[in-house]
């Protein structure tokens, strides 16, 4: 490795950036982590709501996850030991999700890694031999950056101090999806916990409190597809919310029940199409790296190898 690094500023803590700094903190180095969001999660957040006086959650954004690759595979029973994933039969006999939320890795590697949450990074220059990274009001300091946030925000957060990575990260082109969340007061006249249909306006249908540790009644988390969440992109959520649960309930023939809550979430970069080549690039003159599912595979297991891909370049 050309330059010696001991400090590292990661930027997006979500699955490749936290793999990224469990490799680095365990090779000695010192890692600080922001991520802009109020909570651990990202695309793999869980939302929470007050229902019938009960916090119930949310898995509005990834669904589950699957584990094929050795190094993932271990992670995931090293998760399973700590209690922070369970396997979910109904999406697959290989399917895991996070308990008590999708969220439970993250967060169990958040704690351990230590991020600074609601912290969102405006600005990057060089200071010296140094980066410093702005927010609104204040400054840090670090040897080296990993930028692990999505395409669409690192080509224009790397723009002026790292053309070339902005670049690739610009090829991206990530579909959005409208996420709604319902509650029912009784059970809907649905067999499956899970419907999947590409090809329909709702792609992913998932009765989210039959997923492993999860509490509250009949809940509900339905996926829009690409092309339906398009057509409804820029319209207010609750308008959405309501379109959405009217698809729902003409695709399945179930009959429609009102909800005691309903709620929608936009996710405008859902789902990248990822850019050919490395599962990570990294511009050891500069000192500075990119990783994310939309440089490996757009699974969560593409986010965490392409972190641990890019720690190892660090590395040398």
């Amino acid at each position: 490795m050309a330059h010696s690094i001991e400090t590292v500023a990661i930027i997006g803590a979500g699955m490749a950036g936290l793999s990224c700094a469990a490799q680095l903190a365990a090779a000695g180095k010192q890692v600080v982590i922001f991520d802009k969001g109020r909570g651990p999660g990202g695309r793999m957040a869980a939302r929470r709501a007050e229902i019938a006086g009960e916090t119930v959650g949310f898995d509005h954004g990834a669904q589950f996850f699957t584990a094929r690759d050795p190094a993932f595979k271990e992670a995931v029973r090293e998760w399973q030991e700590l209690g922070v994933v369970a396997p979910w039969p109904a999406a697959g006999d290989d399917a895991f999700v996070g308990t008590p939320g999708m969220n439970g890795p993250i967060r169990a590697m958040g704690s351990a890694l230590g991020v600074e949450w609601g912290t969102r990074i405006e600005r990057l220059h060089r200071d010296g031999d140094r980066w410093k990274l702005e927010t609104a009001d204040k400054s840090f300091a670090a040897d080296a950056i990993v930028c692990a946030v999505p395409a669409e925000q690192a080509s224009v957060l790397l723009a002026e101090v790292a053309p070339e990575l902005a670049a690739a990260a610009s090829q991206v082109q990530s579909a959005p999806c409208w996420a709604v969340m319902a509650a029912f007061g009784e059970k809907l006249g649905i067999e499956a916990d899970c419907l999947r249909d590409p090809e329909a306006g709702i792609s992913w249908a998932a009765r989210n409190s039959a997923k492993p540790e999860r509490n509250g009644g009949e809940c509900w988390v339905l996926h829009a597809s690409p092309e339906r969440s398009r057509e409804v992109l820029d319209l207010p959520k609750e308008e959405v919310a309501e379109i959405l649960l009217a698809d729902f309930f003409a695709q399945t023939g179930a009959a429609p029940a009102k909800p005691i809550h309903l709620t929608a979430h936009r996710w405008l970069y859902a789902m990248a199409e990822p850019v050919a080549g490395e599962p990570a690039r990294y511009d050891d003159d500069k000192r500075i790296g990119i990783a994310g599912d939309y440089l490996h595979s757009p699974r969560v297991e593409g986010a965490f190898l392409s972190g641990r891909a890019l720690a190892a370049k660090m590395l040398g």
